[in-house]
């Protein structure tokens, strides 16, 4: 995370095009092979960071109370990460701001915001299944026999992928959308106001109904 943290500043202070590969070693305080043993380009250095920030959010629907729908975990995870002071301080989300705005004008850092997405929506495809599961075995009273393999496998399904996907982009739009203009991290333009306004739109979406291919 040291490298990724140094990539970004340099990033954000002089620009990509003026920062190489090996200016960021220089700043992690390690040696250009080092760097190049972990990335391959400059570009790729920063996405731990990214990760970093799509994984919490994630995780935050996986820690969401057991009693709460998937609307109202999704909800209750962009409340206690995206708002600042929360998840990011106010100054931080301006930082993210700053580095964010970078991968319009490069073509490798989108790759790796792309990337980066595209893996939590995977990483939130199996949070989905677990929790639709524990739902599942409460409205039944009864344990479902091997759960693990069951969510495991719930994840993989279509639906399921599909489910993930519209949450994700829910809340990276509402991100991307942010980064593009001028307003404050907080109040209803900030992240987390466009992406509870991005969920609440999707209110007739049937969240529950993936499970298995079925309506529950």
């Amino acid at each position: 995370m040291e490298i990724a943290r140094a990539a970004a500043g340099l990033f954000v202070r002089h620009g990509l095009r003026a920062t190489r590969a090996e200016d960021i070693a220089h700043a992690a305080g390690i040696a250009p092979r080092t760097f190049y043993r972990y990335f391959a380009t400059k570009e790729e250095a920063v996405a731990p960071l990214y990760a970093a920030g799509a994984d919490l959010w994630a995780e935050a629907v996986r820690e969401a109370p057991a009693d709460l729908s998937v609307p109202q975990a999704l909800e209750h995870a962009v409340r206690h990460t995206l708002s600042p002071g929360a998840g990011v301080s106010a100054s931080s989300w301006e930082w993210v701001r700053t580095l964010l705005r970078l991968t319009e004008a490069s073509p490798g850092l989108r790759r790796v915001w792309a990337e980066v997405c595209h893996a939590s929506e995977r990483t939130l495809a199996e949070i989905l299944a677990e929790r639709l599961e524990i739902l599942a075995e409460r409205l039944d009273r009864r344990p479902t026999p091997d759960a693990d393999n069951v969510a495991e496998s719930l994840a993989a399904s279509p639906e399921l992928r599909y489910a993930a996907a519209v949450a994700s982009a829910a809340v990276r739009t509402a991100i991307e959308t942010w980064v593009a203009g001028d307003a404050p991290a907080d109040g209803p333009e900030g992240p987390a106001g466009l992406a509870l306004r991005n969920l609440g739109a999707l209110g007739d979406f049937i969240w529950e109904g993936v499970r298995g291919g079925r309506t529950t």
